[in-house]
């Protein structure tokens, strides 16, 4: 059992958690503007679907290599110094891009090309320092089911940037909405500064936990220190396999999330602010599935995570197979399988890429875990979205939904051999 906490840790907790949670939702708020206005910037640029796709995939590239250069600054600097920098970039890019689609200039999809490698290198902060930060604060005891709950931001700031974009994009035209969703941002950190602290230690208290025995003693770590170089046995080991499967996992979740407001516009007639509000459907059921999978990770004997990622993984691959078969027959059926298949992906996204990198090593290396797992996997939807693009323009929607079930098939076998290796080391 754990023991119970003072009412001061308590208050300085419930701070760190509403600050790391709000910035990761402005993050995602940010961040989803691209996948709602696709199809308005076809119309208005006369993009084919391989060009709109350009620039989205130079962010993925540089979120990617910007995850490795996160985990760097991680054992360098404090994470919440990294985050309020990475947040202003992030929202300087999205208002930049508001200016170039405003200005109707041919010239505008080379600039926004280079705003989105901005964009991309400033959104990797936001993963590994916000888990470095609340790995920070918990116990492994506890971090299942308390990173279910915190990990809704990215589905609920999903959700909250979808609806934002969309509703600028029908009130006051595109541009808006990348200029509505970096003033949220700019505002939300702010709130951050003022509420987060690096780590217990640096209001002086303590967080006991067994599991983490060389965690900074109270009053030991007023001042923030770079990390020690000796990495626990079989962590790098670890993290690589884990990020090779978040490969699949990201893969899909980028596949579905960035072209499904597309396919309902273009598929199924839909307006643009419509399919907006559909494709988030995603993101509001699959903040269930990270409530759930936290909660019953936790309840796993020694807190084991493995079991609830393979068991979710399966039934996910179950309704991505019924995507393929049924997903494109009418509307309601392809949202009704977007929201379950986002319930069942969602929450072993959450558990591999939060806790699982967390638990890994020890509160000192949950920023590297946390960033390389993430940039490995983060390779996934740089494969996406060109590949998709082409698929899509060149053998059509069935194709593309025929190539999730087989990064399903993978991920969902190499779940099943992760858990088994970890069964083995009991």
């Amino acid at each position: 059992m754990t023991a119970p906490l003072d009412a001061r840790l308590r208050e300085y907790r419930a701070a760190l958690f509403t600050a790391t949670w709000l910035s990761y939702a402005g993050f995602y708020i940010c961040r989803k503007v691209y996948a709602v206005v696709k199809h308005p910037l076809k119309l208005q640029f006369g993009f084919s679907d391989q060009q709109v796709a350009a620039p989205w995939t130079i962010y993925l590239v540089c979120y990617m290599l910007g995850q490795f250069v996160a985990a760097w600054l991680g054992r360098r600097m404090e994470s919440r110094r990294v985050l309020a920098y990475g947040m202003c970039l992030a929202a300087g890019s999205n208002l930049a891009l508001g200016f170039l689609v405003d200005s109707h200039q041919a010239s505008a999809f080379v600039w926004m090309c280079v705003t989105m490698a901005i964009h991309g290198v400033s959104q990797a902060t936001g993963w590994p320092h916000n888990v470095a930060l609340f790995a920070n604060w918990t116990r492994r005891s506890e971090r299942g089911t308390l990173f279910g709950i915190w990990g809704t931001c990215y589905q609920l700031g999903g959700v909250a940037g979808k609806a934002l974009a969309g509703f600028l994009l029908g009130w006051l035209g595109v541009a808006w909405s990348f200029f509505g969703s970096s003033l949220v941002l700019f505002a939300i950190t702010a709130v951050f500064v003022v509420l987060a602290h690096e780590r217990p230690q640096s209001v002086g208290l303590s967080l006991e936990d067994g599991a983490e025995p060389d965690a900074p003693a109270a009053g030991a770590g007023h001042a923030w220190r770079p990390a020690a170089d000796v990495l626990p046995p079989g962590f790098v080991a670890s993290i690589i396999a884990m990020g090779s499967i978040y490969f699949g996992f990201k893969f899909l979740r980028y596949a579905l999330d960035s072209w499904s407001a597309l396919i309902l516009g273009e598929h199924f007639r839909l307006s643009p602010d419509i399919a907006a509000y559909l494709s988030s459907v995603f993101d509001w059921i699959g903040l269930l599935g990270v409530i759930v999978a936290g909660y019953w990770s936790d309840r796993m004997p020694g807190s084991r995570r493995t079991p609830v990622i393979f068991y979710m993984t399966c039934g996910c691959l179950f309704f991505t197979v019924m995507m393929w078969l049924v997903g494109l027959s009418s509307a309601t059926i392809f949202v009704v399988l977007l929201g379950l298949i986002g319930f069942l992906q969602l929450g072993p996204d959450a558990l591999l890429s939060g806790a699982c990198a967390m638990d890994l090593g020890n509160r000192r290396q949950a920023a590297l875990a946390a960033g390389v797992i993430n940039g490995c996997g983060s390779v996934g939807p740089i494969v996406q979205e060109p590949l998709i693009a082409w698929i899509k323009q060149s053998s059509g929607l069935n194709a593309v939904f025929l190539l999730l079930v087989g990064v399903g098939i993978v991920t969902t076998t190499a779940t099943g051999l992760l858990m088994r290796f970890e069964r083995g080391r009991i």
